[in-house]
C-alpha cells in the first residue's frame, strides 16, 4: 500500500518553533547547496517558513527518509510537501559497497579526497558521511536540467538532502506516497507505456555518460502514470568506472525482468546496446 501520512497545520509562538519543528534551513545554506535555476514555483524560500517533520516515508540500508512540510505560517500560498533523505554515518549504514560506484569519482577538494580514501580518520567518516548526499544532490540537479523525470532537489545541507515529494494530498488532507512499481499492477497498454517511459528515463542517464548502477522496480515511483526514478546516489560513469558498463547491463536485465514476468518480452543486451550506444 502507498504510505500515507496525516498533514498538520504549520503554527508557531512567540517562543519559537513547535515539537517537531525547525526554521527553515533553506537562508543557512549556500548556493551551490540550493537546486538548480528556474526553481518549481512551489519553492519555498521565505527565511520565515518553518519545516516541520510529518512522519517516516521510507526506511533503507543507507538512508532514511521522512516527510517534511515547508510553511509560511498563516500563508497558505507559502507551502510545500518535501522528502527529506537523511543518510546515516558509514558506521551505521547497511551499505557496504562503496567503492564499487565511487572508482572514478573525485571530490571537490583534495583535502576531502585524501579524506575519503583515509578510511580510518575522523574527518575520513565525516566527508564520507556528506559524501552519498552530496553526489545525489549533484546528479539529481542534473538529471533534472536534462528533462529526467527525477525528483527535483531542492536542497543538500550535510547529510540531508530536501527534494520534491512525489504524491499527492487527499481529501481528507492525508499525505499519499507515490507507489513504487514494484507495487503496481499496469494492463498491457500501461505496461507498454511504462517500459518506454523507463527506457527513455535510462537514456538521459547514458547520453550523460552515467548507469544509475542500482534501477530496479523498487527506486521507480508511479506518481498518476508517470515513473519517477529515485535513489540516484549511485550513479556510475560508463568511462571512468570499469564497472560501469557491467552495472548498466545489470540494470537492463532487472528492468526488462519485471517487464517480462508482466507478459511485454524486451530483450535486455538489444536495451543494453542501445543504451551503450547512446553513450558514446
Amino acid at each position: 500500500m502507498p504510505q500515507k501520512l496525516s498533514l498538520t497545520l504549520t503554527t508557531s509562538d512567540d517562543d519559537g518553533p513547535g515539537p517537531d519543528q525547525r526554521w527553515s534551513t533553506w537562508t543557512t545554506v549556500t548556493k551551490g547547496q540550493r537546486g538548480p535555476m528556474p526553481r518549481p514555483d512551489w519553492v519555498v524560500t521565505a527565511a520565515a517558513a518553518l519545516d516541520t517533520e510529518l512522519g517516516v516515508l521510507k526506511t533503507g540500508k543507507e538512508a532514511d527518509v521522512f516527510l517534511v512540510e515547508r510553511a509560511v505560517p498563516d500563508d497558505p500560498a507559502q507551502s510545500s510537501l518535501l522528502a527529506a533523505k537523511r543518510y546515516r554515518s558509514p558506521d551505521h549504514r547497511q551499505f557496504h559497497r562503496d567503492s564499487t560506484y565511487t572508482d572514478g569519482r573525485r571530490v571537490r577538494r583534495t583535502r576531502d579526497q585524501r579524506a575519503v580514501e583515509d578510511r580510518r580518520s575522523a574527518w575520513g567518516r565525516a566527508v564520507r558521511a556528506t559524501q552519498w548526499a552530496d553526489a545525489e544532490f549533484t546528479t539529481l540537479g542534473t538529471l533534472w536540467d536534462a528533462g529526467a523525470p527525477v525528483p527535483y532537489p531542492v536542497q543538500v545541507d550535510g547529510t540531508e538532502l530536501l527534494m520534491e515529494f512525489v504524491g499527492s494530498v487527499d481529501d481528507d488532507g492525508v499525505a499519499v506516497a507515490a507507489p513504487r512499481l514494484d507495487r503496481s499492477r499496469p494492463d498491457a497498454a500501461e505496461l507498454s507505456d511504462w517500459f518506454d517511459q523507463l527506457y527513455a528515463a535510462m537514456s538521459v542517464l547514458a547520453r550523460l555518460g552515467w548507469a544509475h548502477g542500482d534501477l530496479s522496480p523498487y527506486n521507480v515511483l508511479v506518481d498518476d502514470g508517470r515513473l519517477v526514478v529515485i535513489d540516484l546516489p549511485q550513479v556510475v560513469d560508463l568511462v571512468a568506472n570499469p564497472a560501469g558498463p557491467e552495472l548498466l547491463h545489470r540494470d537492463c536485465r532487472t528492468v526488462c525482468r519485471w517487464f517480462a514476468a508482466r507478459g511485454l518480452e524486451i530483450d535486455a543486451d538489444e536495451v543494453f546496446a542501445d543504451l551503450l550506444a547512446q553513450a558514446w
